[in-house]
């Protein structure tokens, strides 16, 4: 596989996504997701890192960092899977996902290691919905970044989301063939 021409990789989504410019935790948690694939998920076509990329960059509101459920104390706490509430690079909810993933303390979803690990297994084994990433992006074909978002959240900013995953897909590529 092709080096990432890095500097080239996020003078693309700085523009395309992140409105012209990216704080050092934006950069630091890409590059968190980008290792992590390397090291964890070699075989992971650029196509499915896309969609993972722009889920986490929507479901972490473009902090790329690990992230708990908006609102307030008072707001989450009146959730019916309170403590169980969002945390994570994916907003991971209620005990029973929890759990499927080993996560006791429902705050251990905030530490990287753990936010990376249900992130891509999530959306990579279908932990989450049932549906994964090979279901809706295949070898050869393109790829349906919009009813991807049924891994996570139904339809729930399908389009949105595919967007992201299109701008990230096309730095990718790009990124790939600059030296």
């Amino acid at each position: 596989m092709p080096a990432l021409n890095s500097q080239y990789f996020f003078d693309r989504i700085r523009r395309a996504i992140f409105g012209g410019k990216m704080t050092q935790k934006q950069v630091d948690g890409v590059n968190k997701i980008l290792a992590y694939r390397d090291s964890n998920w070699p075989k992971m076509p650029d196509d499915e890192l896309a969609y993972l990329l722009a889920t986490v960059t929507h479901e972490t509101a473009f902090t790329m960092q690990p992230v708990t459920e908006y609102g307030s104390q008072t707001y989450l706490k009146s959730k019916r899977y309170w403590p169980w509430i969002g945390r994570g690079l994916i907003q991971i909810t209620w005990k029973t996902n929890y759990l499927k993933f080993g996560i006791k303390d429902p705050d251990a979803a905030l530490t990287w290691p753990i936010a990376l690990d249900v992130a891509f297994r999530g959306m990579i084994l279908g932990m989450f919905t049932g549906k994964k990433l090979a279901d809706y992006i295949k070898p050869g074909k393109v790829p349906d970044y919009v009813g991807a978002r049924a891994i996570i959240n139904g339809t729930d900013r399908a389009k949105l989301i595919a967007g992201y995953a299109l701008s990230y897909q096309e730095a990718l590529k790009q990124a790939k063939e600059k030296p």
